[in-house]
Order: C-alpha cells, then structure tokens, then sequence
C-alpha cells in the first residue's frame, strides 16, 4: 500500500513538473521555444562576429599586402639605381681605359 501511495505521489509530481515545464508564458512562449529563440540568437550573434573578424582580417591582410609592395617597389628602385651607378663606373672604367691605351700608343 504504501509503495501505491508512493508511486501515486511521484506520478503527480512528475505530471505537474511536465505540465510546469510546457506551460507558456504571457507572450505565449513556452520554455523549449524560449531556449530556442535564445539559441537562434547565440548563434546568430556569433556568425556576425566571426564574419566580422574574418572581413577585419582580410582587411589587415590587404594593407600588409600594400605595404609590402611598397616597400619591394622602393628596394627595386634603389636596386636599379645601383646597377646604374655601378654601370657608368663601368663605363668610365673603360674610358680610362681606352684612353690609358691611345697614350701608349702615341707614346710608340
């Protein structure tokens, strides 16, 4: 008798737990809907965020990518100006060169 009495009480409570747990609020909302619309909204917050970071990332990438053109384009030109100078060193290397030679042979 008393386990039928025990079992009778733990079917009630249950049965109104349940009953607690699906009844809705002034708004009509249930809790299952409310955990729901509080997920749909985690997760809708969390895409926007991550395609933030990822814009915010790509725009860092870009500038990086700018200035290390710059700065390539810069050494490009400092190296070409250098070919030049060593060039026309070269040149009147060959000048003196060939001038070095004239005079010897108006020497002879």
């Amino acid at each position: 008798m008393m386990n039928k009495n025990l079992l009778s009480v733990l079917v009630v409570l249950t049965a109104g737990l349940m009953l607690t747990a699906c009844q809705k609020n002034d708004e009509g909302v249930g809790p299952a809907e409310q955990a729901g619309r509080k997920l749909d909204q985690v997760t809708e917050k969390t895409g926007r965020e991550l395609s933030k970071a990822a814009e915010e990332a790509g725009e860092k990438m870009s500038q990086a990518a700018r200035e290390a053109r710059t700065k390539i384009d810069a050494a490009s030109e400092q190296a070409g100006e250098k070919m030049e100078q060593a060039g026309q060193k070269l040149k009147e290397s060959d000048n003196k060169s060939e001038e070095g030679k004239s005079q010897e042979e108006k020497t002879k």
